[in-house]
């Protein structure tokens, strides 16, 4: 799955970014993420881990292993052959956004080996607008992995976030490797990825679980096949060694950053790795480093049905709920829409749409997963099931689930679910590694989410079919030494369980951490009054809340 930035008032085409979720792509499931390999010399690694770190396929043991292995800072001296990409001066120009300029910043391709070659990062900024003393540069990172944060800052962030933030930082993006604008990778084209997000996920016999896993390969040979070198080398902790130079090149001496749900990962991973360097830092949505993939997809699992029993609970309180009345129970609510979900198993519902597609069981699916980012959509998911369900029409929740994956009407997708499980599948070894472990791992799933159970168990095989072996493992993430930084939980997200904003704030050795008791994914620019005020103080005064302030 995969975590993504949905604030209210967001563009949604720009911040269809985490955070992660249910994709078959891949899915936060940082499924598979977070960095790093051991190594010798300063450049041969962008991370150490300290204690040993087990890869095995038991939960139980890779999170036992993750609680003793920990992020190392890297040397504060820059090494000799990284100085000519810590030198650059950008370029800037015109980027044809009112008001943003862009530029590109090269990062080299392997820290390994600078001199193997670069890869070109695409950077854009608005410029401070005053009053007042500009506090620097404030980058963003709407989460993914996968997300373009620079179509993030120029469609909600540089013109959306409090005029007193925007007036003294300059705001800034950059791409992350692989993602949008910085060479992206790309898997399939058009038609193939309408094949591919319409494969059932829910297989039922030999034959459709041969389907799934041929749908797996596919997509996984088609990244292979495109992006062969830059695949091995797009992890999470080469994205944050790239923020460390684009820093530099905009002259901070500090990094301030807003980080939303993997965005989280990235900037958690940047304190740990310059923690001298760390400024004002907020992780909104936060991930949990220390879980093992499979650990990290049954509670984001968990995440997605306490979501949907809070929409359960709110559709039942209106007439046209097409899931049960007033007084139904949120766990029959979740039966009804199963029972939906497997009609369109047996019989998609047909859309209208010009290209004939009809609504699936795994396109439904997605569709609702969809809506639970964020509770405004309630209303659009209700009147979409309503259609579907009692007039057989498919394209509200048609409407949902292209939107999640970022197709257009034209029929082609951006590149956010093939960097989402580039960036996943090299961060940590897979959830499963067969179809036989993932049919043993169903009751703890279904278990999980009655309703979404079975799907994202299903989902989080996709990883095992990867060209290119995962260079990560668990581990916490301390940041000795670091400024304190703000990590924000929402009580009821689906993407991000607040027990991960708890863990990562446990972990951060300068953490204070900010409960949002709500709904949606991500607290900040979301309508709490209160989450607004206790960031914009950080950010504007340096002044960080008391450890374990509550905000509705």
């Amino acid at each position: 799955m995969d975590t993504r930035r949905t604030p209210r008032s967001a563009d949604r085409s720009a911040d269809r970014s985490a955070d992660r979720s249910v994709s078959r792509s891949g899915g936060l499931h940082r499924r598979t993420r977070s960095g790093a390999r051991t190594a010798a010399g300063l450049l041969a690694t962008a991370v150490l881990l300290v204690s040993a770190c087990s890869s095995g396929s038991s939960t139980t043991s890779a999170t036992a292993a993750a609680q003793e292995a920990a992020l190392v800072a890297l040397p504060r001296s820059t090494p000799a052959a990284l100085t000519p990409y810590y030198d650059q001066k950008p370029a800037w120009r015109g980027c044809g956004v009112s008001g943003f300029e862009c530029a590109t910043i090269k990062a080299p391709l392997d820290y390994a080996r600078p001199a193997a070659g670069d890869v070109r990062l695409a950077v854009t900024r608005k410029k401070a607008t005053g009053p007042g003393k500009r506090l620097g540069s404030l980058l963003v990172n709407p989460g993914g992995p996968g997300g373009s944060a620079i179509g993030y800052v120029q469609a909600y962030a540089g013109i959306g976030y409090p005029a007193e933030v925007r007036a003294r930082y300059d705001m800034v993006a950059v791409d992350p490797r692989g993602v949008a604008r910085s060479e992206p990778v790309r898997c399939l084209d058009g038609p193939g990825m309408d094949t591919y997000t319409q494969t059932d996920n829910t297989p039922d016999d030999v034959k459709e679980t041969d389907g799934l896993v041929r749908a797996y390969r596919t997509f996984a040979e088609g990244c292979g096949a495109d992006s062969p070198r830059l695949l091995r080398h797009v992890s999470t902790v080469e994205a944050a060694r790239d923020m460390d130079i684009v820093r530099a090149a905009l002259g901070d001496r500090k990094l301030n950053y807003v980080g939303a749900s993997y965005g989280t990962f990235l900037g958690a991973t940047y304190a740990g790795l310059f923690p001298d360097r760390a400024g004002r830092l907020v992780l909104d949505g936060a991930m949990d480093p220390s879980l093992p993939a499979r650990r990290l997809n049954l509670e984001q699992t968990a995440g997605f049905e306490t979501a949907f029993r809070s929409f359960a609970r709110d559709c039942v309180r209106h007439s046209d709920c097409p899931l049960g009345g007033a007084g139904t129970s949120p766990g029959q609510v979740g039966e009804n829409l199963k029972a939906f979900f497997e009609k369109l198993d047996a019989r998609p519902a047909t859309t209208g749409a010009p290209d004939g597609r009809r609504l699936t069981e795994s396109l439904a699916t997605t569709g609702v997963i969809a809506a639970m980012y964020d509770e405004g959509a309630w209303q659009q998911l209700r009147e979409a099931l309503r259609s579907a369900m009692k007039e057989n029409d498919g394209s509200g929740l048609l409407v949902l689930s292209d939107g999640y994956y970022e197709r257009d009407a034209d029929g082609g997708y951006s590149n956010l679910m093939f960097a989402n499980s580039a960036v996943n599948c090299l961060d940590l070894p897979p959830a499963f590694d067969t179809p036989d472990e993932v049919r043993r791992a169903l009751p703890t799933f279904e278990k999980a989410s009655p309703v979404f159970g079975e799907g994202l168990a299903w989902a989080s095989l996709n990883c095992a079919y990867w060209p290119v072996q995962a260079t990560g493992e668990p581990h916490r993430i301390e940041a000795k030494g670091a400024a304190p930084i703000v990590v924000v939980g929402t009580t009821r997200d689906p993407a991000t369980p607040y027990r991960w904003a708890q863990a990562l704030a446990g972990q951060l050795s300068s953490a204070r951490l900010l409960t949002h008791e709500g709904d949606g994914h991500t607290a900040y620019g979301r309508g709490s009054s209160c989450i607004d005020r206790t960031i914009n103080a950080y950010l504007l005064r340096g002044t960080p809340p008391t450890d374990g302030k509550r905000c509705s």
